[in-house]
């Protein structure tokens, strides 16, 4: 239970296939990029990531094919999509290990603080909040941005500067939407109480 609104119980559908996609996306994004240093490939499936992460919401609303998979897919995605460029930037010497930490120490206190309190109530995860697919998609796009801009040619200059002003920017609206998070979880312990059954 999610708290969002679905059409189906259906799993497979183009949105879910979308993600599932998007999913079999993350294990090829980490080889091109930290076995065969395919950097130009790897931007390009961050950028085809990036596009099914739109598509599978705008389709799922558009084609009434909202489901209760599909509300759990899209964050996961999101997620691992996240964590493989952290950790392939990181292991690269692309990005500082304290950005890296601001990110995934923002994921472990969602996961840490809400996570048990939903599942003792029946919820899976919360309503996805406008503020936290902004900062999703702003990170999305810094991945790729800051990886092009790692160098010294000139051209890498612009991609440097876009990249980690989309990746600052994320990174704020990604806390942000932490405590958006934090607070409708709270709201949720207070309605739902968890009963002793014994």
């Amino acid at each position: 239970m999610t708290g969002e609104p679905y059409d189906t119980d259906r799993v497979l559908t183009v949105p879910n296939v979308l993600s599932f996609i998007r999913l079999l996306g993350v294990p090829l994004f980490l080889w091109l990029l930290l076995e065969s240093h395919s950097d130009v490939l790897a931007v390009v499936v961050l950028a085809v990531g990036s596009l099914t992460d739109y598509l599978d919401g705008y389709l799922a609303r558009r084609l009434n094919q909202r489901s209760r998979l599909g509300q759990v897919l899209d964050p996961v995605a999101d997620r691992l999509y996240t964590l493989a460029a952290l950790v392939a930037f990181l292991f690269r010497g692309i990005v500082p290990w304290w950005w890296v930490a601001i990110l995934v120490g923002r994921d472990l206190t969602m996961w840490l603080v809400l996570g048990p309190g939903l599942r003792k109530r029946g919820f899976s995860s919360l309503p996805v909040h406008f503020i936290g697919k902004a900062a999703t998609f702003l990170l999305l796009y810094a991945f790729p941005c800051v990886l092009l801009g790692f160098g010294d040619q000139p051209w890498q200059l612009f991609f440097k500067v876009l990249g980690w002003t989309c990746a600052i920017w994320g990174s704020v609206l990604y806390w942000w939407s932490a405590l958006l998070y934090l607070r409708q979880g709270l709201d949720v312990f207070s309605r739902f109480p968890v009963t002793d059954s014994r």
